[in-house]
């Protein structure tokens, strides 16, 4: 069930000088100057529930998010409630940029476990772009990773079998999870259901219970209540036939 109180103020905010993704290296280092300037772009930070619609299709005026903490997804509807998840949002991703671009959001993105959002002022992205040319390339970079990461997903949905589209999903999401410090001790957990993995690869549910008991019989994946836990994400990405992550020091906002 959806949250009635999708979002709401963070009882106490992070500075972004102190934000601890900033020590990752995932994530390329910033300039004082621009530094200086998220700050000022920074307006606040919201807390998110699980199940949460943290923005949605539709929407005129969208903020700017960056998040901070937790798992969501990226999803567009039909008129008949069936659903195309589109991706996942980790710690670091940018959501809300096609909004603030284009006018109305083309796209919802729903929280799959409790989030922190860092809020930014959608008005000053005219002065991020005038006056600080760096921080311009990054979104427009970001911009590209996105349209690269659909670019994949596509063609697991288009050619991979229903197999090895499970498999590039998991890995896929748990490799992004590992850069971005989400892994347990040993082990990746992925806060998924096997609805959301059918609804990504636009397979039926029970074609997807299939496709996971194999998953699961192979030692690759245990399925919990609490979702996905990742055993063997080099086997995984080995028999999804996909040759991993390779874009190091990614930009942060």
């Amino acid at each position: 069930m959806r949250s009635q109180d999708p979002a709401r103020a963070a009882p106490r905010q992070i500075r972004c000088q102190d934000c601890p993704l900033r020590s990752l290296a995932a994530f390329r280092p910033f300039e004082k100057s621009e530094l200086d300037f998220i700050s000022r772009f920074k307006r606040g930070e919201l807390v998110a529930d699980r199940g949460a619609t943290i923005l949605a299709e539709g929407a005129s005026k969208a903020p700017l998010f960056t998040v901070l903490k937790g798992w969501g997804f990226r999803y567009k509807l039909l008129e008949d409630g069936r659903r195309q998840i589109l991706n996942y949002v980790l710690p670091g991703d940018l959501i809300g940029l096609q909004g603030t671009l284009m006018g109305e959001m083309q796209h919802s993105v729903e929280a799959l476990s409790p989030m922190l959002l860092c809020v930014f002022d959608r008005d000053k992205l005219t002065e991020l772009y005038r006056d600080h040319p760096g921080l311009a390339y990054d979104i427009t970079w970001i911009a590209a990773r996105e349209e690269r990461m659909l670019d994949e997903n596509l063609l697991s949905v288009g050619r991979r079998s229903a197999i090895e589209r499970a498999a590039y999903l998991i890995a896929f999401i748990a490799s992004r999870a590992r850069k971005v410090g989400m892994d347990g001790p040993t082990k990746v957990e992925i806060p998924i259901t096997q609805q959301h993995v059918a609804d990504t690869l636009g397979l039926s549910l029970v074609h997807t219970n299939k496709t996971i008991r194999k998953l699961i019989q192979l030692k690759l994946v245990q399925w919990r209540d609490g979702g996905c836990r990742v055993l063997d994400l080099d086997r995984l990405t080995e028999l999804a036939g996909w040759q991993g992550l390779d874009e190091g020091a990614r930009p942060l906002l």
